[in-house]
């Protein structure tokens, strides 16, 4: 493991121990669940960056180590993780990165990213409305879900349409022989509506 991943998990670790950033506590989990798992999406990921609901910095703070030609903005509504984020930019000596205290909703930066990626923050048909409204025409969203997000992608058509997407890639990868992920790469091919993402939680109290 790289120089920079060791110290990001020794870093992880102790502020893991104060707040509850991550379930996951061992090194080889910490390598195969946070940092390949991040990095299976890397082929579909390029420019401008933003990463919806950071959380712990994964993939966020991967892309940008292993892409330091991207500019990565990361976001995430709870200060404790942003702190955690600054935190780990500053220590990690990472430039052309920032971490902000927000909700999607309440941000501005609309159709201005050539990638917005996220995972395991909300199901397709929401995850839609967050991320599309943010990524220019031409751009694409690069979801990390779960095997079984089959159904999901399914029930989100009507909102990716809506949104100006196009599903490109959905495609299974195998990071060990227990665990598996889906990368789901969706293409902006017109405008969202300017209505979207709607504010209030609506997104997910009543997705499209």
């Amino acid at each position: 493991m790289k120089e920079i991943y060791e110290k990001m998990y020794r870093l992880l670790m102790d502020w893991n121990e104060k707040f509850n950033l991550t379930a996951i506590k061992t090194k080889e989990d910490f390598e195969t669940k946070h940092i390949c798992d991040s990095m299976i999406g890397l082929p579909f990921i390029k420019g401008k960056v933003l990463d919806i609901g950071s959380g712990a910095g994964f993939p966020g703070l991967v892309i940008k180590i292993e892409k330091p030609e991207t500019e990565v903005t990361l976001i995430d509504s709870v200060r404790k993780k942003v702190d955690y984020l600054r935190t780990a930019i500053n220590e990690l000596g990472l430039e052309g990165i920032t971490a902000i205290h927000t909700r999607i909703e309440d941000m501005g930066g609309k159709e201005s990213f050539d990638t917005v990626t996220a995972r395991a923050v909300a199901p397709m048909n929401v995850l839609a409305e967050y991320c599309l409204p943010f990524v220019r025409q031409g751009g694409c969203m690069v979801a990390y879900k779960s095997v079984n997000a089959e159904e999901e992608l399914k029930e989100a058509e009507r909102a990716i349409k809506l949104l100006g997407g196009k599903t490109e890639e959905n495609r299974i990868f195998e990071l060990d022989e227990e665990t598996k992920r889906r990368i789901i790469v969706i293409r902006k091919v017109k405008k969202s509506p300017d209505i979207y993402p709607r504010s209030g939680n609506k997104p997910r109290l009543k997705p499209l």
